[in-house]
C-alpha cells in the first residue's frame, strides 16, 4: 500500500486550481510555507483541504498522516469499499505517489520504489478521511482496487481523485461511490526512481 507520497507545488498554484473550479481555500492556521518535498512518509504532516462552514470554501491545514489503530499500528491505507464517510472527508494535496514491488534483481536487498503521476495534470487529490485521535487530529488515504496502471505494481491503490470530483468528495451528501473509484486506464504514467 501507499505509504510514501510527493508534493512539490506551491500553495499559490493550489489556491489557484481550487479557486478554477469555484472552491475558496481559506487558511484558517496561516498559509502555510509548503516545502518541495519528494518523500512525504507515514507520521509527517502534510497538507490536506477539507470542508468549511462557510459555503463555497474549503480549508487547507496541515495534519499528520495515520493515527494509532486499535493495535497501536499507524492506519494510513483505509478500504473504502462499501463505506459512505458520512463526515471527515478531505483531499490529500500531491504530485505523485510511491508503490513498491520485490527487487527486479534479486541480489537487490531494497525493494524497487515506482512514482505513479497523472498523465494530464501537473498535481492531484487523494480521496481521504481525518478524524481526532490521540495523536491530534490525523488523516489516511482511501484505497480501493487498482485500476490497470497500478494493478501490475499492487492489488490495491490510493484513490486518485479526477480534479472535477474534488468538490464532490468533500460533500458527504454525494455518495461515496460516485466518486471512489480506480483510475482509468493511461491516466497515471509511472517511472522507476529506486
Amino acid at each position: 500500500m501507499c505509504n510514501d507520497y510527493r508534493l512539490k507545488v506551491d500553495i499559490e498554484a493550489i489556491r489557484q486550481d481550487f479557486e478554477d473550479i469555484r472552491v475558496r481555500i481559506r487558511f484558517p492556521e496561516g498559509i502555510p510555507n509548503l516545502q518541495p518535498r519528494d518523500d512525504i512518509k507515514i507520521t509527517d504532516v502534510g497538507p490536506i483541504v477539507r470542508a468549511s462552514t462557510e459555503a463555497g470554501t474549503a480549508e487547507l491545514v496541515q495534519r499528520r498522516w495515520s493515527w494509532p489503530g486499535p493495535n497501536k499500528k499507524p492506519v494510513y491505507n483505509f478500504r473504502s469499499e462499501g463505506r459512505e464517510f458520512a463526515s471527515g472527508r478531505c483531499l490529500i494535496l500531491a504530485d505523485g505517489f510511491y508503490e513498491f514491488t520485490a527487487p527486479a534483481d534479486p541480489k537487490q536487498k531494497r525493494k524497487d520504489k515506482w512514482l505513479f503521476t497523472k498523465t494530464d495534470e501537473d498535481w492531484f487529490c487523494i480521496a481521504g478521511i481525518w478524524r481526532s485521535s490521540d495523536v491530534g487530529e490525523a488523516f489516511t488515504m482511501l484505497t480501493t482496487a487498482p485500476g490497470p496502471d497500478v494493478a501490475r505494481y499492487h492489488n490495491r491503490q490510493v484513490v486518485v481523485l479526477d480534479r472535477g470530483d474534488r468538490a464532490a468528495w468533500l460533500d458527504p451528501s454525494v455518495p461515496a461511490r460516485d466518486v471512489l473509484k480506480p483510475s482509468p486506464a493511461g491516466s497515471l504514467q509511472v517511472q522507476q526512481v529506486a
